[in-house]
C-alpha cells in the first residue's frame, strides 16, 4: 500500500556488482543477481522488504540499470572518459571518496556510544518531537492488472470480491491468501501492519479515514491494479517510546559524534602545522575572476 517510487529512486545510487547469474539483459548489458543483492544490503529494512514484494518497481530499477550501463557503453567508446572536463571531475570525485573514508577512519566512533544514559537524555530532550501520527492496521486484497487490456476484467473481479468481503460472515484472511496477488502480504492473510496515513499511496489516503473499525472499502484502483482495504485497528497520535526510537536514535547520536570527533581532528591539523595564507597572491585570484 506505500508508493513504490522512494526506493528505486535510492536504489539508483547503488554501486554495481556484476557477478552472479543474469537477471535482466539489454545488448551485451546485464544485470546480475549479485548487485541487485548490492542494492537491497544498502536500503533500510522496511524499504528493502517494500522493493522486495513490489515486483512493478523492482522491474523498473533493472530497466534504469540497464540504460545506465548502455549509456555508459556508449560514452566510453566515444572517448567521453578522456576528455580533460571528465578527467578533472573524476579526480575531484576520487579525492572526495578518499578523504571521506580516510575521515571516517580517523575518527571513529566507540562501539559503546552512546551508553543507555545518554540514550535515555537525547530522548527526554528531544521527546517533544518525537509524536507518532494516527495509524492504521489494514488488510488488503490486491488485484493486479497486468496488461490495461485486461482492466475492465480486473475490475469486475475485485468488485465480486469486494461484495464477498463485506458480508458479515466474511473470512477477509482467507479471501487475501487466496485471491491476492500482493507476495509481501497475502500469506498474512493480507495484512499490511500499522502506517501512518502518509505512508499509504495517494489513492488509499482518501479511503482509509472513511472506514469504520472492521469495514471493507469498495474497489481503489492505483498503478498497480486494484486494492479491496479492510480496516482492522487504528491507532491514535501518542509520543513515541524509547525502545521505538531508540535504533534510530542511537543512529543519529553516533553520526552526531562522528562529525565532531572529525571537525575535531581537522582542527588539531591547523593547531599542530603552522598556517600561512598569501594575501598578495590570493587578491589577484579574487580581482582577476
Amino acid at each position: 500500500l506505500r508508493p513504490g517510487d522512494e526506493p528505486v529512486a535510492a536504489a539508483r545510487t547503488a554501486p554495481a556488482a556484476d557477478s552472479g547469474p543474469t537477471l535482466a539483459r539489454l545488448g551485451d548489458q546485464h544485470v546480475g543477481s549479485d548487485e541487485l543483492k548490492a542494492l537491497l544490503a544498502l536500503l533500510p529494512e522496511d524499504a528493502r522488504n517494500q522493493l522486495r514484494n513490489d515486483r512493478p518497481a523492482l522491474e523498473a530499477w533493472i530497466r534504469a540499470r540497464l540504460a545506465e550501463k548502455a549509456l555508459y557503453q556508449q560514452a566510453q567508446t566515444q572517448g567521453w572518459p578522456r576528455r580533460p572536463e571528465i578527467l578533472t571531475q573524476t579526480r575531484a570525485a576520487t579525492e572526495q571518496i578518499v578523504l571521506r573514508d580516510y575521515l571516517s577512519s580517523v575518527s571513529k566512533v566507540p562501539d559503546d556510544y552512546p551508553s543507555d544514559a545518554q540514550l535515555q537524555q537525547a530522548y527526554d530532550n528531544g521527546k517533544a518531537g518525537l509524536q507518532l501520527p494516527v495509524r492504521y492496521r489494514l488488510s488488503q486484497i490486491l488485484l493486479r492488472v497486468e496488461n490495461p487490456k485486461d482492466d475492465e476484467a480486473v475490475r469486475k473481479q475485485a468488485q465480486a470480491l469486494a461484495k464477498q468481503a463485506q458480508a458479515s460472515d466474511a473470512d477477509f484472511a482467507a479471501l487475501a491468501r487466496e485471491h491476492s496477488q500482493d507476495e509481501g502480504t497475502a500469506a498474512q492473510g493480507g495484512d499490511t501492519g500499522l502506517q501512518p496515513l502518509a505512508g499509504l499511496l495517494p489513492e488509499v489516503r482518501g479511503v482509509v479515514p472513511k472506514l469504520k473499525q472492521g469495514s471493507v472499502s469498495e474497489p481503489v484502483q492505483s498503478a498497480a491494479g486494484y486494492h479491496i482495504i479492510k480496516l482492522v485497528s487504528q491507532e491514535p497520535a501518542r509520543t513515541a517510546t524509547l525502545e521505538e526510537v531508540a535504533p534510530r536514535l542511537r543512529e543519529v547520536l553516533r553520526a552526531q559524534r562522528q562529525e565532531q570527533l572529525a571537525k575535531a581532528y581537522v582542527e588539531g591539523m591547523f593547531d599542530s602545522a603552522t598556517l600561512s595564507i598569501d594575501g598578495a597572491a590570493l587578491n589577484k585570484v579574487v580581482e582577476g575572476s
